[in-house]
């Protein structure tokens, strides 16, 4: 099924701020609650439509992600956010915005407690190549900066093989609760901060965080005929999880940098082909480069005006994943001398005397500036 647009979703206008965006999603998680529409049966999932479009735009990453490559930009896991919008806890993603609006006068749904282990974030790389690097496919070693798991305690957080313990206050369910009248508030346990767990004796290297911060070296093969856009996903490569949670991924987006000879639209490949007026004019051959590094002769027919496009099959981009090769187009264009001796400009001259009748294309045009010029003065 094709999802929804998530700026449809929330009824706010593309590109609108941050702000405009939280106040759309405020109206919407307010209208659709389940607390406050249990005679509709459709309210939960779509209070999950709500909040999972959210939970991207509100990310200033996703967001322009998003912006640019629709669903697509997240097919497989979120790019670089923390937070899983499909995992259907709703009340958890909701309460960072919605607690403290209605916690006080509705209460909060009884939450089992975050995990413990968390898993880490995806995380999004760049990666430029040249066109010829496109072409052949190329292995490319990549260094990411990213959260990888503390030897020292192995992901734990905690000092000396030592395990974390219950939150007292909470009780591992990471949510306190307070009476308000006839009221319950629950809100994030202050000890823990919702984790549920607490580290007594805190890992030295990592500060109890379970994870430190190091670039990670990664070779990657990029496949012939990739282009800007295209999305190569290293599954387990991203952020390390908290507390001895699962790794992320890691994404990268290759960007095709332009290329000095070739323009690509495709797999299809524009070269323009200087020639001189003479060729243009006898005809002759030219000299063109192929983006393989080759050499192609191409004939060019007498009389051939700017513009004139001839077609060099098979010499393009090959199609990602295999299936074929697209052509290489040459667009020729006819170069006027300059900087000419006495003797050239002589010749150039008789040349213009003897050719009257040889520039049908001009004839036409000023034929037609007649009849335009005669219609005005009729």
């Amino acid at each position: 099924m094709t999802k929804r647009d998530y700026y449809e979703i929330l009824g706010a206008p593309r590109g609108a701020s941050a702000e405009e965006l939280k106040k759309a999603y405020r109206t919407k998680a307010k209208k659709l609650h389940p607390d406050r529409n249990s005679d509709n049966p459709n309210a939960e999932a779509q209070f999950k439509e709500v909040n999972e479009a959210y939970d991207i735009l509100k990310d200033p990453n996703k967001k322009a992600a998003y912006d640019r490559y629709g669903h697509a930009a997240f097919e497989g896991g979120s790019s670089g956010g923390r937070s899983n919008t499909n995992n259907g806890d709703f009340t958890s993603a909701f309460s960072d915005v919605f607690e403290d609006i209605f916690g006080d006068f509705m209460g909060a749904r009884a939450n089992s407690g975050r995990s413990r282990a968390q898993r880490g974030s995806d995380l999004r790389y760049n990666l430029h190549v040249s066109l010829e690097e496109a072409f052949k496919g190329v292995q490319k070693t990549i260094n990411v900066p990213t959260s990888i798991a503390c030897d020292n305690c192995r992901g734990t957080g905690a000092e000396g093989g030592t395990e974390p313990v219950t939150c007292p206050t909470c009780s591992g369910m990471g949510k306190v609760r307070a009476q308000q009248g006839f009221f319950t508030v629950e809100r994030t346990c202050p000890t823990c901060s919702g984790i549920g767990q607490i580290i007594k004796n805190p890992c030295r290297s990592c500060g109890g965080a379970g994870r430190i911060e190091k670039k990670h070296s990664l070779s990657v093969n990029i496949p012939a005929g990739v282009e800007t856009g295209t999305r190569i996903r290293l599954a387990g490569e991203g952020e390390a999880g908290l507390r001895g949670g699962p790794t992320g991924d890691l994404y990268i987006f290759i960007e095709v940098k332009e290329h000095t000879l070739f323009q690509r639209d495709g797999v299809h490949l524009f070269c323009r082909v200087p020639i001189s007026i003479t060729t243009a004019a006898l005809g002759g051959e030219v000299e063109v480069p192929t983006i393989d590094g080759g050499k192609s002769r191409v004939k060019v027919p007498a009389g051939s005006q700017t513009g004139k496009q001839m077609r060099l099959r098979s010499k393009g981009m090959p199609t990602l994943r295999g299936g074929g090769t697209g052509d290489m187009v040459l667009e020729l264009a006819v170069e006027t001398p300059v900087k000419l001796t006495i003797r050239q400009r002589e010749l150039l001259e008789e040349f213009e005397k003897l050719s009257e009748e040889n520039n049908p294309e001009g004839q036409t045009f000023f034929s037609k500036v007649k009849g335009f010029w005669d219609g005005i003065k009729n």
